[in-house]
């Protein structure tokens, strides 16, 4: 099973990660990210936004178990994240995460 918590600072360290609604919902209408991640507590409006851009432009968007500040704390942010897009993942095996593995336990 997949250390999802370390999968993720990985690719936040290694990769190129951008962090923020608005970015995660331009991502999902181009589909340049390879994957979208939401916090749980991801406003419901943009949470269903970035849901069907990504299913439209076939870009995996995961809800992260945790809260905003969980998500920011495996990231070593000093900010909150409701969401983040990872472009290209450097040495993680983030995109081994499914729907099925939910984030987080």
């Amino acid at each position: 099973m997949i250390d999802i918590d370390k999968s993720l600072a990985s690719a936040v360290k290694t990769g190129k990660v951008s962090f923020g609604t608005n970015v995660a919902l331009q991502n999902a209408k181009t589909g340049k990210a390879k994957m979208i991640i939401l916090a749980a507590n991801c406003p419901k409006d943009i949470k269903e936004q970035i849901e069907y851009y990504g299913e439209i432009s076939k870009v995996p968007v995961i809800t992260y178990k945790g809260g905003s500040m969980d998500l920011a704390e495996v990231c070593k942010k000093l900010f909150i994240i409701s969401a983040l897009s990872i472009r290209e993942t450097g040495d993680s095996d983030i995109l081994k995460v499914t729907e099925e593995n939910q984030l987080k336990e």
